[in-house]
């Protein structure tokens, strides 16, 4: 029997399924009658938001009622200055969701083309991509969640408009070095994009080793995301930007809805930009909370993947849905992976030192009952 709807509804929107987020500290109060949640699930800075950030939010306030300049050109130029590119080179975007719909929108035909990515990879590809109508069609990672760059290229035709490439990647961390990523870039049709998202970059040992972004000038075909949510604390502000060629920006520029960066939230990212002690303390706290987190989940039997995000995939040696939901009992909110089709693992965010600490006594507690 077919299904009526009051009015036309295009066929993709029809079954949709929406991205599927973290569960929130106040959701897993209410269930468990908490007073205390640790949320270790959603890759969000543990420092929380530069004192210096809120304070600039605070003095912007009163320009609530104003509209933003299109473009948002202050934190253009902002960007240029920090990273020594030219502001054409900058799309400032309602965090990095809205620069994925763009180019997906800017490149993708409908129905004709379609986009590659690896399996697992972060939902929002998949999600735009079909919203937008096109065609994804995608590759296993390798057993070590390493990139199989060589099977990609060979399902790489004149169709193909983007391969999206998250690196460091999510869930597992892995970051390929950035030699592989210009190679790869070079074996692409003139016509398709590479899209690296580095979301997670900041984190990495060694973020020139992994980024191609030095060679960006001489890519005409390299897309470099990246976002205010993680190193700098403004998850909520949404605030990310894609660094690019300028004849792409001119396109993307006359589709983005104009006003889709507040006010408050590009003066953050300036501001955020300008606090280099803040960024320098988050990631000293993430990688030494990420070295103690992995020595403790390894002495409890689990097998830890070697990562460069601020996040740990792991492998508990107990069925990991139990251990989840037993975690959430007590108060901490991991990250399940059912929807990365990887039933058997977690992933653990990096908190500040009591949150670390409280997860793993959560942990082994959990661990020493006779069964989970």
């Amino acid at each position: 029997m077919s299904t009526l709807y009051p009015c036309k509804v295009q066929p993709q929107v029809q079954d949709f399924t929406p991205y599927t987020a973290g569960l929130s500290i106040e959701e897993i109060k209410a269930e468990y009658n908490l007073s205390r949640v640790i949320k270790l699930a959603s890759n969000e800075n543990p420092l929380g938001c530069s004192p210096y950030v809120q304070k600039v939010i605070a003095r912007s306030a009163s320009f609530g009622f104003r509209y933003p300049r299109p473009g948002n050109p202050e934190l253009c130029q902002a960007l240029a200055e920090f990273y020594r590119l030219s502001p054409d080179n900058f799309v400032v975007s309602n965090g990095s969701d809205e620069a994925i719909d763009l180019l997906l929108r800017v490149m993708a035909r409908p129905g004709k083309d379609h986009v590659l990515v690896f399996d697992p990879c972060f939902s929002m590809y998949r999600l735009q991509a079909r919203l937008c109508g096109v065609d994804i069609r995608s590759v296993p990672l390798n057993p070590d969640f390493s990139f199989p760059f060589a099977e990609l290229l060979r399902i790489v035709d004149q169709d193909t408009a983007l391969v999206f490439v998250t690196n460091p990647d999510n869930p597992s961390g892995y970051a390929a070095p950035r030699e592989k990523l210009l190679e790869m870039a070079a074996r692409l049709p003139e016509s398709c994009l590479l899209v690296v998202d580095e979301a997670y970059l900041e984190f990495a040992d060694d973020p020139e080793a992994v980024s191609p972004l030095s060679e960006l000038p001489e890519c005409t075909n390299l897309v470099i995301l990246r976002t205010f949510s993680k190193l700098y604390g403004l998850a909520g502000l949404r605030l990310g930007y894609g660094i690019m060629p300028p004849w792409l920006r001119d396109y993307l520029m006359r589709v983005k809805p104009p006003f889709s960066v507040n006010l408050l939230a590009e003066r953050a990212g300036i501001a955020a930009l300008r606090d280099g002690y803040f960024a320098g303390q988050t990631r000293r706290t993430v990688l030494a909370g990420k070295s103690y987190l992995k020595r403790e989940l390894k002495a409890m039997g689990c097998t830890v993947f070697l990562s460069q995000a601020n996040f740990l995939l792991f492998k508990p040696p107990v069925p990991a849905k139990s251990l989840y939901e037993r975690l959430l009992k007590q108060g901490i909110i991991v990250r399940p992976l059912g929807s990365y089709g990887l039933d058997d693992y977690l992933r653990v965010s990096i908190g500040n030192t009591h949150e670390n600490k409280a997860f793993i006594r959560a942990m082994q507690d959990i661990l020493s009952q006779p069964s989970v």
